[in-house]
């Protein structure tokens, strides 16, 4: 049976037999399905590693285990990637990002299942990163190459990797309202409303798969969520700009961090490195270790013991002012240890911390003004520091609301929620626009998802552009030669190059014409007396971004296209824009 010659079967008749629209909502149904699998086998897998690990070592986790387990388990992902693999795995979101602004879409077959394997070994092994961004990178790596193999356009594409980290993101949270926020607000360019409703399909398919192979518990339970009381508006404002606060260090940590470690190329020196601070960390605070999400259960059923268990100071654990102090040092060092579990080697996400970070400061401000006399409901700030961190870090306020919302069942918590995540998503704003995932494509300037205009130029090619129909001169011609090509030429710029196709300028025939019907001068004047050298110039490899800046600063309609000083031709202001209407009105059709 030949699969291609199939595929090219089917192809052809479900061009005659199903409409796109139809096909798109079809496909978001089974690209959900997929994400959902993807989140349950990412999920299955760490309970294994860990249920082995257990067993293997059949003792309680002492402290120094956990010192060394997520430096094994980093050890065992970088021999993955760089021995068995042999293929750099990337991060989970912004790989997704990059496929988008710069890749047409596509995604390495091999992040269907790398990022499983890499995230859950980082993970099971106590890695303190989450397993969110490696599930929504699988889930869009399989709605990338399905889409791929089915020929679907760009704009298919893009839906189908928006409807694959909704159907992931449902997943793993069970959570598909903020599943269709996190592709709105973090994944997709501008969407039209018929646009949405894939997403909607795909994070409820992926959800409701969750909840078929690991039940329907939520991933945070309370017993009891305390009604809003509008006297707490002040504090939740104040928690908001603290969490903002917070945020901020987060990414700035994390970019010193990343950008320390970039420096050391040798991937062995710079997991040692890592891997010893990273140990000393989990050493002086055991509750770094893992994704967190015991230890924030146990802060909102309010036993606080995971703070100071398997410490050497558990004895300060009846001191309030130290509980505080403590938490307080647990959020700062848990960006600290992210970031070094990543520039060690580890793959995994930054939503599991950045709720840890969040649980912490929301309990540690509840705590503190309860301590000076007021009483506010600790579960209930504790819930509004994750959505204001989340907020924040992801820059995705709409994510966060709903998220918390969704793995709490705390629906009551909506008017606070809104009020800590707008004030702290505004207090970071003030200072920094760039979230965790983007700081890197934005520093590259490859990250258009969030700007249309800039990402229609980045899908469009110089080299798909460029005109060769002008008649090239050479410099020693005379000025009757030039008149001789003028006649037969439909062009009014003429490039002038010599034997080896360097170009030496251009003669524009509105500066000639004065002179062109002299007969007098036609044996007297030289194309080298007439041409000049047109600035500015364009390479074949540039940005079209770059080139629409060129024709927006000059006054030029044609320019020339060098590639390392030889004459390829030219492109036009008319053609860059002609195209860039024709590619806005394609993403902007319903």
């Amino acid at each position: 049976m030949n699969i291609k010659r199939e595929v090219v079967r089917f192809y052809r008749w479900r061009m005659i037999h199903i409409p796109d629209r139809e096909y798109v909502l079809i496909l978001s149904f089974f690209i959900g399905i997929f994400g959902g699998f993807a989140a349950v086998i990412i999920k299955n897998l760490v309970r294994f590693i860990q249920n082995s690990l257990d067993q293997a070592l059949q003792v309680d986790l002492h402290v120094y285990l956990f010192v060394v387990l997520p430096v094994a388990g980093i050890f065992l992902v970088l021999v993955f990637i760089h021995y068995i693999l042999r293929q750099n795995i990337g991060d989970g979101v912004p790989i997704v990002l990059y496929a988008i602004s710069k890749n047409n879409g596509r995604i390495k077959p091999h992040n269907m299942y790398s990022s499983i394997i890499a995230s859950a070994i980082t993970v099971g092994f106590g890695g303190s990163v989450g397993l969110e961004g490696p599930t929504v990178a699988t889930g869009a790596a399989i709605g990338s190459n399905v889409a791929r193999v089915l020929r679907l356009d760009y704009k298919m594409v893009i839906l189908m990797l928006g409807s694959a980290s909704a159907g992931a993101m449902g997943a793993i949270f069970k959570a598909p309202i903020a599943g269709i926020a996190f592709a709105l607000e973090v994944i997709m360019l501008q969407l039209t409303s018929v646009s949405v409703l894939p997403l909607l399909i795909a994070s409820a398919t992926g959800a409701l798969t969750a909840y078929l192979f690991l039940g329907q518990s939520t991933l945070y339970t309370l017993q009891f969520v305390q009604p809003f009381q509008l006297k707490n508006v002040a504090y939740y404002v104040l928690l908001g700009i603290l969490t903002g606060f917070m945020a901020l260090y987060f990414l700035r940590v994390y970019i010193y961090i990343h950008d320390a470690f970039e420096k050391i190329k040798n991937i062995w020196k710079r997991f040692l490195l890592a891997a010893i601070v990273l140990g000393g960390i989990i050493f002086l605070f055991p509750s770094l270790y893992g994704e967190g999400y015991h230890a924030i259960n146990s802060s909102l059923q309010g036993d606080y013991s995971y703070v100071f268990n398997h410490t050497f100071y558990a004895f300060l654990s009846e001191n309030h002012l130290m509980l505080i102090l403590v938490l307080l040092l647990i959020v700062l060092f848990k960006a600290i240890a992210t970031s070094l579990t990543f520039s060690a080697g580890g793959i995994g996400g930054i939503f599991a911390p950045t709720l840890f970070m969040g649980v912490n400061v929301g309990l540690s401000y509840a705590i503190f003004c309860n301590f000076l006399g007021l009483d506010l409901p600790v579960s209930n700030f504790a819930l509004a520091g994750m959505g204001g961190m989340i907020a924040s870090v992801t820059q995705a306020p709409l994510t966060a609301i709903f998220l918390i919302a969704e793995i709490t069942k705390g629906y009551a918590l909506f008017m606070p929620l809104m009020i800590t995540v707008t004030f702290s998503w505004i207090t970071f704003r003030i200072f920094d626009k760039r979230s965790i995932y983007t700081f890197q494509l934005a520093k590259r300037g490859e990250l258009f998802t969030h700007d249309q205009d800039k990402t229609v130029l980045s899908l469009m090619n110089v080299k798909e552009l460029i005109e060769t129909n002008f008649e090239t001169v050479k410099p020693n011609a005379t000025l009757g030669d030039l008149v001789k090509v003028i006649a037969h030429s439909q062009r009014n710029i003429f490039p002038v190059v010599d034997d080896e196709d360097n170009m030496l300028g251009v003669v524009w025939v509105n500066d000639i014409r004065h002179i062109m019907f002299k007969r007098e001068l036609y044996k007297k004047v030289y194309v080298k007396d007439l041409m000049f050298m047109p600035r500015p110039v364009v390479s074949p490899y540039e940005s079209m971004e770059e080139v629409a800046h060129k024709f927006q600063n000059s006054a030029h309609y044609n320019l020339p296209v060098l590639d390392k000083g030889k004459y390829v031709g030219f492109v036009s202001r008319a053609n860059v824009f002609s195209k860039y209407r024709e590619m806005v009105k394609h993403f902007s059709e319903d």
